[in-house]
């Protein structure tokens, strides 16, 4: 009853009251009052959506005030040291290498921005998964990185907190948690009957409760401490957890709970007892062990087992069957049924239930920085860890709740106590040991590799979706961060139970994803599983590896590295067994995962490396040594298959295992152990034995013989080369690569640097990707750190990125020293990290281009040699390779070949046998040991060589070797037996001396003996004889029979005759060659070269071979190879001679290419305007009759342009607000950057002409309003022309095909889109050109000297002849098409500025300002003066010239009322007309307020064509003389009224001088007296003029000022001049700019002496009295009645000087502009958009492809490139650094104006270090900008669909 009145009362007033009542020593019934508040508020059975509930516990907590007040009061006594912000994912954080001890460390923006950081190594992330910020966390990283706000430790002089503060949270809290908690309960429903939208449903009705409880955790430290309490006490949760006994609902909802426990599978410890009895008879699940600890479906359910059979039969089709195993856990405790103590644990339970909803895990990481809590929370994940995983194999969202779990596991495992306090408690190893396995034991099947029948091995299924979506990295990601910290891995290692197990689950992953060659058919289906096996083996396999090794460097870590190694080799042996593996590899079969033989390396390298142990010490038998070698050496071979395209069957992912297995973000997993590996069974096992192996794994055995011709079993002929060539590159990689024998890391690093510089140039991004590092971040060498940069600096010069003018952005690149080339580039390194065959080629041609350019050597170079590091003493026994008789039996042979030009040599193998001799002569065995232990039975090879040494072996002769030959071959011998006896004898000799050579043999041999020597039972070893019963190939070879060969060569003769057949000179050595050796030469060059060089080697370490060399030079004799006759010098000879005269021929021809290509270039590129084509020289009569010429790019046909068949340009018509954006000031405007700065628009030209059209149209009439201004500043049409033309039918059917094309083309025909068919520059139109004669007509050149009176005249009369209507016809049609392409180009808005829109005045206005705007432009391309002159980029593809016949014929069509004409009030003083009737009627603009280049331009387009010129300079000095008179009154103005009086008055003694008119100061004080007639006009804003003129004028400043104000329209009148006539543009300075265009246009003589500088008034001529004329131009200004004074004077205060255009000033470091707006929010729909962008033209900040800001379809981006610049829009994407340009309907990507230290760009921000702004593109950028080149230049176009 009590509750029910307190529920009626006010809700602050209660709380008030009660917080008082509980404050008594006494407060019983305060409890008692509000337990059953509580209970009537908080009552489950009520939807979660009424918020009351929520309302009452706010008011509650805080006791009667206000939730704010109380929540800032809670905060003051904040005492968390640490930030602890939690953010999600997508969030912006940083991380520094520097201060950071765990690898994960990360930072909020706002503590890294408050911390000191500079010169570190950090960069700006974009979190995946999620995180929270460790600043103030001493364990994560060091202190000096803390921020200054937390590295004051706050927390120590905080207040203590007052009791009765947080008095009503701790009563009324756990209620409410409890609350949320039955909704939970009661919510859930288990999956299989539930969708995932009805717990979605029930999280959304909690989203108010559970936001609450993330509040309550930001108010600090105080709160937190509360809520750790409450969240953790076992007491309150024992009383509330159950509920009361009466409560009915309460036991139901806990029943609830009970029951979801139990389905979660984790089963109590007697129930697991039964399970386990239970579970080994269902056949379904098979096996009992951890399968059932984590209680898979208990037989009590049978339709749940064979529901998962039946979906396995459904995908078992065209897969293998999986397999389930047992694995018994050792100890069946670790995984305790679930029992919660306390509201935490359900709380985490229903977490994962859930599946980790975002609100819940935030708020669960909120609480971390209170450290009570982090231990239990810690400790309780720990216990739910196995829940979790299994919750998430069945997720449907694995991928989102991966994230989330990691979000949380790495705040608590990259702590180092806290990992290791719960791997101590908690067993945390044991847990996640077991929960990898219990994983991949889900998906495994038979292992097929080997002996597919009886194989006993299983591997993971990488089809299942378990690994296809890497369902496995939460746990493997948790796994690597507890094994990074030093006291967990120790426990690991010393743990021998969990390492044996860790080793099974290993074995999971070796030999997985198995590839079996397709012989036949190519296959069906190409599997991608390869991913998935790569990421498996890497992530699950390599990565835990590397995070054990880390801990296993020093010596004191030795028995763990044992222990490992063991345990490695009792596994393989365990895998042997299981694949019934004897000796033989099963034929066409590789896999590239093995990651027990990777472990074995890499510990063993560790090791010898780090801890100084003993190799032989941890190397197993012989036996088990050879096993181990059997696969890794496969691979091998496989890959040089895959390159020789034997497995092209297989489809291309077999390439792409290749590629990843060797490529560098893997080769130290993959490729490296496996050489390692293989490196340490060659130092062990027999020479002989390995070296036979090895080519018998590359099948090229049967090649290897004397005879010239052979059958190979296994190999078709052309895959025999490359096999071969793949095998001794093998073989001297293997013998010559130090990685893990020896090198130093520094030299690792340097030695990878070199390689892959030397393939391309590489960006310092591209190089700190491409160099393998130690995959674990804790280890040693890191890229990036300073050994990194040291290194780069040492063998790399830095090439600052240039600009191509092509507009292709290079990056900032390295590229290797010179002497890096000459001493360091070592071609193996390349062979072995290259993906791509191409970039060895790469890197040979960059080598060669260094010999050439240093003059070293201009050949083509061989690879070169290179001296290696020392080996270990350890891997001493790898040098015996070098020195085994069957290698130099290979080498002789194949000497042998080359020489006899045998098929399927090639240069490649001999420089790959050279290379193997050099390094044999370089590695020399010791001679100490006692001679090889003595054979029982007799070598068969033993009579080809007498000892193993290399040296010796060189030049020890061989007379006679016996082969097998097919009874085709050359050698046999068809002649009848030898005849005498003599001659028999010697042949039966020969007989015996033969040595036969067979390598087959000779390795079964080895491999019998070495078995027997390691006593196994022989019974064991009953080999199947796979390789001798061969299979031969249909269509039955000839018989193979024995012959003798007679050889008689050394390998010495062999190499001297291989040097004679190389230079193609006989005796190309002479004897005493050796002594005038000059080996400095030797290092690089060609394969002569390298025989010279291992000669002179040779002949240094030996006396003996010496002297051989010298006699076998002696000796020189032709070398007569059997089988050919002496015509083979012959051959060879006129073999050079054509190749000689070959490349003679080609050489002229590319000459003559070049040169036409030359001539072809400069006709396309230099097509003058037309008007400028015809001939000067000739006599004016002639001039008369000739005809400009046009040539039709398309049909190649030249001719005049014809009213029938016109001829057009190739014009671009683009819209264009370049020049409405001009400012005053020449300084670009700031981009803002804080709240503070803004760009105010209203300073630019666009604004200031609007603002002026729309005053004028207030006072005056609209018709002549518009032909007072120009419109086109904004949304003007901009015309270009690439200076092509093509005839306009042509032009018509070249659309044609083009539309019918069905090319993709970036551009849209329907829209009149094309590219010039010549220089495919894009275009959209075809301006005509007028037919007829050129320009430079004499006639209309030639001044006539007319009196101005009389000019006067003639141009008014010819203003009154009305436009001649041009006949219909082809020529005008095309005009008008074009007319209505102008038109179409520009918006309506940007065109309809009259008061009736669409009437002919407003059509009128837009026409002339089309060239207004085009002059205007041309103005700005060239800087804007016409100081430089002619030449001009801009002015070879003007356009003007037709443009204005196009226009001028479109505006004759008007004619302007006589009445009205502008020319009659420039040159006529009116009569006093009396007052007329229609005075009511608004008056004219008056002249002074009219624009005078405006006027300049409507009567030339006005008057008919051609003009004369007299008539032109006639019109522009008429109009100089008012553009000086508006100077002189906007001047007056700007006096102080002291001033006006002054000049007033001393000008007004001038008046009578002579030449009174051409005075400024007669004429200025003529200006301000008339017009201080009407008071008003000076009167206003006395205060500001007094501001603006500080400075006294004297007659030079106001000289100087006229001047400045009439340039603008001297410029346009010239180039218009020089664009009508044809004048030449002569250069000037900038001084004398004004005098030079008054010249040029004929304003005053000719170039005035220096003496008499011109001065603006002396260029004067007026036609009437001045005076009176500008008495009565003043006269229309203080004639305005209603006008007010402050508007005429802004109208009269004009000033034409606009500065060039430019684009946004940007800071220089990119994060002040990220800073400030990736977290901006939107102007227009307030929120923080996705994808932000900013124009960079007038600083708009706009949502990027945002449906939020959407207007009719058409996204804010597009939307304000249209309304900004008219169509064409440059914006900077925030998140991606990059900027986008917006043109028309399409758009592309420009790249990027910020580069880093390296002068790179930094797309999409993916690597986050600070960049800063390179002004070089800033500049190109704003340069495109303003020549309107985006199209031109940028390639890739693509069409926007409005979605940007």
């Amino acid at each position: 009853m009590m509750a029910a009145s307190l529920l009626r009362r006010d809700k602050k007033s209660t709380a008030a009251h009660l917080k008082a009542d509980l404050n008594r020593t006494d407060n019983s019934s305060g409890i008692r009052q509000l337990q059953e508040l509580l209970d009537a508020v908080l009552n489950p059975e009520k939807s979660a959506a009424d918020t009351e509930a929520l309302d009452w516990c706010k008011c509650l907590i805080a006791g009667g005030e206000g939730f704010e007040e109380f929540c800032k009061t809670v905060r003051s006594y904040d005492n968390a040291t640490l930030c602890g912000l939690v953010w999600t994912a997508n969030f912006v954080a940083y991380r520094c290498r520097t201060c950071g001890i765990s690898p994960c460390m990360s930072l909020c923006a706002e503590c890294f921005n408050n911390g000191d950081h500079t010169g570190h190594d950090f960069n700006m992330f974009r979190s995946q998964a999620g995180g929270a910020c460790d600043c103030g966390d001493g364990n994560v990283m060091r202190e000096s990185g803390f921020c200054r706000r937390h590295r004051l430790r706050t927390g120590e002089n905080i207040p203590s907190i007052p009791r009765d503060l947080l008095l009503m949270s701790e009563m009324v809290l756990p209620r409410f948690i409890l609350c949320i908690i039955q909704y939970l309960r009661d919510g859930y429903i288990e999956p299989d009957t539930s969708t995932e939208r009805d717990l979605q449903k029930v999280l959304q009705q909690l989203e108010p409760q559970i936001s609450f409880l993330e509040e309550l955790t930001k108010m600090g430290g105080a709160m937190r401490t509360v809520l750790t309490k409450i969240l953790t006490n076992q007491q309150t949760f024992k009383e509330l957890s159950m509920g009361q006994e009466e409560n009915l609902y309460a036991k139901k909802n806990y029943d609830k709970y009970l029951s979801a426990l139990k389905n979660s599978g984790l089963v109590s410890v007697e129930e697991k007892a039964q399970g386990a009895t239970a579970d080994v008879n269902v056949g379904a699940e098979g096996g009992a062990g951890a399968m059932v600890l984590l209680g898979t479906t208990s037989p009590g359910s049978p339709d749940e087992s064979s529901k998962e059979e039946d979906q396995d039969a459904g995908q078992s089709v065209g897969q293998r069957k999986r397999v389930k195993l047992s694995s018994s856990t050792k100890d069946p405790s670790i995984i305790e049924s679930l029992k919660h103590k306390c509201f935490l644990e359900e709380l985490l339970f229903w977490t994962i239930k859930y599946e980790f909803p975002q609100k819940m895990v935030t708020f669960l990481l909120n609480m971390l920085p209170d450290q009570d809590y982090k231990i239990t929370f810690t400790k309780t994940f720990v216990q739910h860890y196995v829940f979790i995983m299994k919750t998430l194999m069945k997720s449907h969202e694995s991928d989102t709740m991966s994230n989330r779990i990691v979000h949380i596991s790495v705040q608590l495992f990259s702590n180092e106590e806290l990992a290791r306090h719960v791997t101590e408690e908690c067993q945390l190893l044991d847990i996640m040991v077991t929960v990898l396995l219990y994983m991949m034991e889900s998906c495994l099947i038979k292992s097929e590799l080997q002996d597919e029948e009886n194989s006993r091995h299983v591997v993971v299924n990488c089809s299942e979706a378990l690994l296809k979506n890497n369902t496995y990295w939460p746990l493997v990601s948790d796994f690597i961060n507890i094994l990074s910290h030093q006291s967990v891995a120790k426990k690991f290692l010393e743990d021998h139970s969990l390492l044996m197990l860790w080793m099974s689950f290993v074995s999971f992953f070796q030999g997985m994803n198995l590839n079996k060659r397709e012989l036949n058919e190519h296959v069906e289906f190409e599997s991608q599983t390869y991913y998935a096996a790569f990421a498996a083996e890497l992530e699950a396999c390599a990565q835990p590896m590397w995070g054990l090794l880390t801990h296993c460097k020093v010596k004191e870590t030795q028995e763990y590295t044992k222990t490992v190694v063991r345990y490695c080799l009792e596994t393989l042996q365990i895998w042997f067994d299981a694949i019934g593996f004897i000796d033989e590899p099963a034929p066409n079969q590789v896999t590239f995962h093995l990651p027990l033989h990777r472990y074995y390396a890499m510990f063993l390298s560790k090791a010898i490396k780090c801890q100084g142990l003993d190799l032989d010490s941890l190397l197993p038998d012989q036996e088990m040594l050879m096993k181990i070698m059997v696969h890794p050496l496969q691979i091998q071979a496989c890959l040089s298959e895959i390159h020789s395209n034997m497995w092209v069957r297989n489809g291309l992912q077999i390439k792409g295992q290749a590629m990843t297995y060797v490529q560098s973000h893997f080769c130290n997993s993959m490729i490296d152990p496996d050489i390692y590996l293989l490196q340490v069974c060659a130092s062990r096992l027999d020479p002989d034995y390995f070296i036979s192996s090895v080519f018998e794994r590359f099948k090229v055995v049967d090649l290897l013989t004397m005879a010239s011709q052979h059958q190979n079993a296994v190999l078709d002929s052309e895959q025999e080369r490359p096999m071969l060539e793949g095998a001794l590159t093998f073989l001297v990689i293997l013998t010559s690569l130090r990685i893990h024998l020896g090198m130093t890391d520094d030299e690792i690093l340097r030695a990878e640097m070199v390689s892959q510089l030397c393939m391309n140039d590489r960006t310092h991004s591209a190089l700190l990707d491409l160099i393998p590092e130690n995959p674990n971040p804790k280890s040693g060498i890191v890229p990036g750190s300073c050994s990194f940069e040291e290194m780069l600096s040492a063998v790399a010069d830095f090439k600052a990125p240039v600009f191509e003018p092509g507009g292709s952005m290079q990056q900032g690149m390295y590229t290797p020293k010179a002497e890096v080339w000459e001493k360091e580039f070592d071609p193996i390194m390349v062979v072995l990290r290259t993906v791509y065959r191409r970039d060895v080629q790469s890197a040979m041609d960059r080598y060669s281009a260094f010999l050439k350019q240093s003059g070293i050597h201009t050949g083509n170079p061989w690879p070169p040699y290179k001296e290696r590091t020392p080996l270990h003493p350890c891997y001493k026994g790898l040098i015996k390779l070098l020195h085994c008789k069957t290698l130099h039996i290979v080498i002789f042979t194949l000497l042998y070949k080359i020489w006899m030009d045998h098929q399927n040599m090639s240069e490649h193998v001999l420089c790959m046998v050279l290379y193997l001799i050099e390094l044999g002569l370089d590695n020399q065995v010791q001679e100490n040991k006692e001679d090889e232990e003595p054979c029982i039975e007799e070598h068969c090879h033993d009579s080809w060589f007498p000892g193993t040494n290399l040296l010796s072996n060189l030049h020890h002769v061989i007379n006679f070797v016996r082969v097998r030959v097919p009874e085709t071959a050359p050698e046999v011998k068809r002649e009848a037996p030898p005849s005498t006896s003599t001659e028999a004898s010697s042949y039966g000799q020969n007989l015996r001396e033969a040595q036969v050579f067979s390598l087959v043999a000779e390795r079964r041999r080895k491999f019998q003996e070495i078995i027997n020597r390691s006593n196994t039972e022989a019974t064991q070893v009953v080999r199947p004889k796979s390789s001798s019963t061969r299979w031969v190939p249909p269509g039955t070879p000839p018989q193979l029979v024995t012959e003798i060969l007679e050889i008689r060569e050394s390998m010495l003769s062999l190499l001297i005759k291989l040097h004679q057949k190389l230079s193609s000179k006989q005796n190309s050595l002479s004897a005493s060659w050796l002594e005038d050796m000059d080996t400095s030469r030797h290092a690089h060059g060609d394969g002569i070269t390298a025989i010279e060089r291992i000669l002179t080697k040779a002949a240094t370490r030996s006396c003996q071979i010496k002297r051989s060399i010298q006699d076998i030079c002696g000796k020189v004799c032709p070398p007569v190879p059997p089988k050919k006759n002496s015509p083979t010098d012959k051959k060879a000879m006129d073999k050079e001679e054509r190749r000689q005269r070959a490349r003679e021929r080609q050489q002229k021809l590319l000459a003559e290419f070049a040169s036409r290509q030359k001539s072809f270039m400069e006709t396309a590129m230099d097509v003058e305007s037309p008007d400028t084509e015809a001939a000067m020289d000739l006599g004016a009569s002639e001039v008369m009759e000739s005809e400009v010429l046009y040539d039709c790019v398309i049909c190649g046909q030249s001719g005049p342009s014809t009213e029938d068949r016109p001829t057009g340009l190739v014009v671009l018509l683009q819209a264009s607000s370049v020049l409405g954006h001009r400012c005053k000031n020449k300084e670009a405007k700031n981009l803002p950057t804080t709240d503070e700065e803004h760009i105010y628009p209203a300073d630019t030209c666009g604004v200031a002409h609007d603002v002026r059209l729309t005053l004028m149209q207030r006072f005056f009439k609209d018709s002549s309003c518009l032909q007072s201004v120009s419109i086109g500043w904004d949304g003007g049409v901009y015309v270009q022309t690439c200076g092509h033309t093509l005839h306009i039918d042509c032009h018509k059917s070249y659309m044609e095909s083009l539309r019918n094309d069905q090319v993709l083309q970036g551009f849209s025909v329907d829209k009149g889109e094309f590219t010039c068919p010549l220089c495919r520059q894009f275009a959209n139109s075809v301006l005509p050109c007028r037919p007829g004669r050129g320009t430079e007509a004499g006639a209309w050149h030639t001044p006539t000297n007319k009196k101005t009176c009389v000019l006067v005249k003639e141009v008014e009369d010819l203003q009154e002849k009305l436009g001649l209507f041009p006949t219909e016809s082809n020529l005008s049609k095309e005009m008008e098409l074009v007319i209505k392409d102008i038109k179409n180009t520009t918006q309506k808005k940007y065109m309809d500025y009259g008061k009736n829109p669409g009437s002919p005045d407003n059509d009128f206005l837009f026409m002339y300002s089309v060239a207004r705007t085009n002059l205007e432009l041309e103005l700005v391309h060239r800087g804007g003066n016409l100081c430089s002159g002619g030449a001009s980029a801009a002015a070879k593809r003007s356009c003007l010239n037709q443009l204005f016949h196009v226009l001028a014929m479109h505006m004759r069509l008007y004619s302007i009322d006589s009445a009205y004409n502008p020319w009659t009030k420039l040159t006529q003083i009116a009569q006093n007309k009396e007052a007329d009737s229609f005075d009511e009627e608004r008056p004219e603009v008056p002249m002074l307020f009219r624009d005078v280049p405006s006027l300049l331009i409507i009567f030339v387009l006005t008057m008919p064509q051609p003009l004369r010129k007299e008539h032109f300079t006639c019109v522009v000095k008429m109009l100089y003389n008012l553009q000086l008179t508006q100077a002189l009154a906007a001047l007056s103005a700007r006096f102080s009224p002291e001033e006006r009086q002054a000049w007033s008055t001393s000008g007004a003694l001038k008046k009578n001088a002579v030449n009174a008119e051409k005075s400024f100061e007669a004429l200025l004080s003529h200006v301000i007296s008339e017009l201080s007639k009407d008071k008003s006009v000076y009167k206003v804003n006395v205060e500001e003029t007094l501001m603006l003129s500080s400075s006294v004028w004297s007659p030079q400043s106001i000289e100087f000022s006229l001047q400045q104000f009439c340039l603008p329209f001297l410029r346009l009148s010239c180039l218009l001049q020089h664009h009508l006539y044809g004048d030449n543009l002569t250069g000037c300075l900038e001084e004398e700019e004004f005098s030079s265009l008054a010249v040029c246009l004929g304003l005053i003589p000719s170039a005035p002496q220096p003496s008499n500088t011109v001065n603006s008034a002396s260029c004067l001529e007026w036609a009437v009295n001045a005076f009176d004329l500008v008495t009565q131009w003043c006269a229309e200004v203080t004639g305005l009645s209603q006008m007010q004074a402050e508007q005429s004077l802004t109208l009269l205060v004009q000033d034409p000087q606009w500065a060039a255009p430019r684009l946004l000033q940007l800071p220089d470091n990119y994060n002040i502009i990220f800073q400030y707006y990736h977290r901006k929010a939107c102007t227009a729909c307030k929120k923080v958009p996705k994808d932000p962008a900013l124009c960079l033209v007038c600083g708009a900040f706009v949502c990027l492809k945002g449906p939020c800001c959407k207007q009719q379809g058409i996204c804010e981006c597009v939307l304000h490139s249209q309304h900004c610049g008219a169509a064409t829009g440059i914006f900077l994407l925030i998140n991606a650094s990059v900027i986008i340009i917006i043109r028309g309907h399409r758009f592309c990507l420009w790249g990027s104006v910020y580069l880093d230290a390296h002068g790179e760009e930094d797309r999409d921000l993916r690597r986050g270090k600070p960049l800063f702004l390179c002004e070089e593109r800033y500049r190109v950028l704003e340069q495109q900008w303003v020549s309107h080149t985006f199209d031109h230049i940028n390639k890739r176009w693509g069409p926007h669909y409005n979605g940007l």
